[in-house]
């Protein structure tokens, strides 16, 4: 059995959630989810880090102790040999690209106006940062809704480890203050990522709290 530390409410986590459940892997039964606070702090515990010295979640860990870090690089493991990968050469790299921009030109804006927006006091000085970070996740929303006026997804002619990598904080734009009212492509796409098979939302954090009181009982 393989085992995720993750925070529920974290898009970069939700995304392995998604796929494992997608691809028919059952929580408790063919993997196990470590609940871990990144907001309190619990990713910098001399035993968190000594599975990922870079502090953050998600990690994988296999039944043999091997470790892996980064969202999407765990995405494209557990996605080998399944139809969420690409096989043909050109289309992988495609995806890889997304993924890519996902990392550096989407997540840094769109997640972190959503951590400061919901994990913040109101007086913390970090939200004269919202601006700016809304100015730039459009910016990358923009081109999120320009390739998707022509093609239906990010993982080449069908859905996979892309359109998984972009939806996780896309689909949570809002709590980060984006109004995505004007990007009809971009709505249609997160309406068909919702409605495939095995499909799982991602918790809202008191609902993740809730889910995992109720567990350990």
């Amino acid at each position: 059995m393989i085992t995720v530390y993750g925070f529920s409410s974290s898009g970069n986590c939700h995304k392995l959630r998604l796929l494992l459940e997608q691809l028919g892997r059952r929580l408790e039964k063919d993997y196990r989810w470590i609940e871990v606070d990144s907001s309190a702090g619990e990713t910098r515990t001399p035993e968190y880090l000594t599975r990922n010295p870079n502090g953050k979640v998600p990690v994988l860990e296999l039944a043999d102790g091997r470790v892996l870090a980064e969202s999407n690089a765990i995405l494209c493991y557990l996605a080998e040999d399944s139809p969420y990968l690409p096989s043909d050469s050109w289309q992988r790299a495609q995806a890889l690209s997304w993924m890519f921009f996902e990392q550096y030109s989407h997540e840094p804006y769109i997640a972190v106006a959503r951590f400061i927006c919901g994990w913040t006091p109101a007086d913390s000085p970090r939200r004269a940062d919202l601006p700016k970070l809304r100015e730039r996740g459009h910016q990358a929303l923009a081109v999120m809704e320009r390739h998707l006026s022509s093609q239906p997804w990010f993982t080449g002619g069908d859905y996979g480890v892309a359109d998984i990598a972009l939806f996780a904080y896309t689909d949570v734009a809002g709590d980060g203050g984006f109004d995505l009212g004007e990007y009809p492509a971009i709505r249609d796409w997160l309406a068909r990522v919702r409605r495939t098979p095995g499909f799982v939302a991602m918790q809202a954090p008191a609902a993740a709290a809730r889910a995992l009181i109720n567990h350990s009982k």
